[in-house]
């Protein structure tokens, strides 16, 4: 059996039957599980808790939603203006999410997810619709096919199941690891896709110590039981920043090894990363200064930040570590009049003199404190 009719077949049965063999212990939030039918409860497969990132009116998108538990979860925290969307190929486990959205609809006072079928490597294709573009024109030979291709490249286009930048925060729970290998750059690059400028990524998975083998990766029922799948540790945050994303880090990590194969260590982990916005990135007169606890860091822009120098940054750069994830570990200063300067080509590296920020507004995460 191929690796993805593994991953299918597996995961129909457990829409099924609770397997055990494919859960990792995660402690949810009891309070968003109370509201949930306990079928859905019972029949999840995960090894983390994304929906703990999710917020207030978020756009949210599950990827490999399964049975719908933590969209129903995250359906609880974006509130009555937020939304959230599910994705996922397996016919089993959508009917078992669909069919509890009328009694989660009636419990949370309106209809806040939409589950589509899809697979996550193509976010812009609705497979549900392919399904009825072939009803109504099968396959018969080359120029079918040809048609097909055409159709897709055009609904892609024109009528995308998830738009451009329409999206707060992805999140996925132990399904990127299902993926095959060679479409995960094109998955990573969906998920940048989708995200709106500022929007942020909690992606639950598993990853492995060391790179694994092929015999383990050829093995259908380890891929389909998260194992042979797995991202080694450092690829993972490397396959993220190449795909443009900014502050790309674990936020969650388990000490303990989920399993050990081969002398290979499993875990669970969790990673957050942002999608920057294009817009100001040039420099503005903005500054900012290390406060954190090393002498020395590099983003992945390239700048460096000694600890206590004022150090000049692009507009995009300084919105990002004032309100990012780092925001704790920077004072920033923005001029008191915004003009363009030049290009942010020759930030990286540059002091910015206080003469140049006289009179401007300091923003700091730390709380003030006066003698």
């Amino acid at each position: 059996m191929k690796v993805d009719e593994s991953v299918l077949s597996r995961y129909s049965g457990g829409a099924q039957e609770r397997e055990e063999a494919l859960c990792c212990p995660v402690d949810y939030d009891k309070s968003l599980l109370a509201l949930l039918p306990t079928e859905i409860v019972e029949r999840d497969y995960g090894c983390g808790d994304p929906s703990r990132y999710v917020q207030n009116g978020d756009v949210v998108l599950d990827l490999g939603s399964g049975g719908g538990k933590i969209c129903y979860m995250a359906a609880q925290l974006v509130g009555d203006t937020g939304h959230v969307h599910g994705v996922d190929i397996n016919n089993d486990m959508l009917g078992l999410a669909r069919s509890y959205q009328d009694e989660m609809a009636n419990k949370l006072g309106g209809d806040r997810v939409t589950f589509h079928k899809g697979f996550i490597q193509d976010l812009a294709l609705d497979v549900a619709e392919m399904e009825a573009y072939l009803s109504a024109k099968p396959i018969k030979d080359a120029d079918d096919y040809l048609a097909l291709e055409q159709w897709k490249t055009e609904f892609r286009k024109t009528t995308p199941m998830i738009a451009d930048n329409s999206v707060d925060l992805v999140v996925s729970n132990c399904v990127l690891n299902l993926v095959s290998e060679a479409d995960r750059a094109q998955m990573i690059s969906e998920i940048y896709r989708v995200l709106k400028p500022g929007g942020r990524i909690a992606i639950s998975d598993i990853v492995s110590d060391q790179t694994v083998p092929q015999h383990l990766k050829d093995d259908g029922h380890l891929w389909s039981g998260c194992i042979s799948g797995a991202y080694q540790e450092k690829d993972f945050l490397d396959a993220f920043g190449a795909a443009g994303f900014s502050g790309v880090a674990y936020d969650k990590w388990d000490p303990t090894p989920w399993q050990v194969v081969e002398g290979i260590e499993f875990r669970s982990v969790t990673i957050t990363a942002h999608k920057r916005s294009d817009a100001g990135r040039a420099d503005y007169g903005h500054a900012v200064i290390y406060t954190g606890a090393y002498r020395e860091v590099k983003d992945d822009d390239g700048y460096h930040y000694p600890k206590g120098e004022r150090m000049a940054v692009s507009k995009r750069t300084f919105d990002f570590l004032t309100s990012g994830p780092m925001k704790d570990d920077f004072v920033g200063i923005a001029p008191a009049e915004e003009k363009e300067l030049g290009s942010s080509c020759c930030l990286p590296g540059k002091k910015r003199p206080a003469q140049e920020t006289l009179g401007a507004t300091q923003h700091s995460q730390t709380a003030a404190s006066c003698c």
